[in-house]
């Protein structure tokens, strides 16, 4: 795959610094982590399989060679850690935004990085940063013939209705979507995001469970929160739930 296949506007050209592909790797997060980021936009990491992708919190991500894509985006934010909290839903709408464009009006996020389809996972989104590097690991399944050891329900574009699923096809939206929306959050933060993310909320409204250590807390969710934090009402009142001390289901 080349950049030329991407079809990019020149608002995506303009943020990207730098393309790689390659057949098979271990972690695209790994990849783009082990490379200087750039000193200006963001440099692209695609692979066609990972060896050992990974989720968040550890968990594993493998890719289908023939049915997922899996890539990563590397750059750098000059923005306080307290600021750059929100990176996660923002890239989540920015995503979303991108599939929607391609046809996939029911997709959703699922705080605080899955993408759903009907509450079955069609991907999701890592976060990490390594001194001044920020690597955002996607991974989309585009037609997926099995997943034996997910756990949960699953679906992919093809599934869902939103056409042949071609890798380049689908990367080129979703940079198309993403590298400049990462430009605007570093510009003005999560408040340009915050409509679109009411829009492809999959847990507003919703009955929930937080399971954070040991304990399963049952509530209520009321929609992020400006630090990127998950609002929840449980019945002795409102809490903020932060992404790297919980997980969140959707309750029965």
């Amino acid at each position: 795959m080349r950049e030329s296949d991407l079809a990019l506007d020149d608002a995506a050209r303009a943020e990207l610094a730098a393309f790689q592909h390659a057949l098979a790797v271990d972690s695209t997060q790994d990849w783009a982590l082990s490379v200087p980021v750039p000193a200006r936009g963001c440099a692209v990491f695609v692979a066609d399989a990972q060896r050992a992708g990974r989720g968040r919190r550890g968990r594993a991500w493998q890719t289908d060679p023939q049915g997922a894509l899996a890539f990563t985006v590397s750059r750098r934010f000059g923005l306080p850690p307290a600021r750059l909290a929100p990176l996660g839903p923002a890239a989540g709408v920015a995503v979303a935004r991108a599939l929607a464009a391609l046809g996939l009006g029911t997709v959703r996020v699922k705080w605080p990085n899955d993408l759903v389809v009907d509450d079955a996972k069609l991907g999701g989104i890592l976060i990490e940063a390594r001194g001044d590097a920020v690597a955002i690991g996607i991974g989309v399944n585009l037609d997926v013939a099995a997943m034996p050891h997910l756990g949960q329900p699953w679906t992919d574009l093809r599934r869902a209705g939103c056409g042949e699923g071609d890798r380049a096809r689908v990367l080129g939206a979703l940079l198309r979507g993403l590298l400049p929306a990462l430009a605007s959050f570093e510009r003005d933060g999560f408040p340009v995001f915050a409509a679109e993310w009411a829009r492809f909320d999959a847990l507003a409204g919703r009955p929930v469970r937080v399971l954070a250590g040991g304990a399963a807390l049952e509530g209520v969710a009321l929609g992020v929160e400006a630090d990127g934090g998950l609002r929840v009402r449980h019945a002795d009142g409102e809490r903020v739930h932060h992404a790297g001390e919980v997980s969140v289901r959707v309750a029965a």
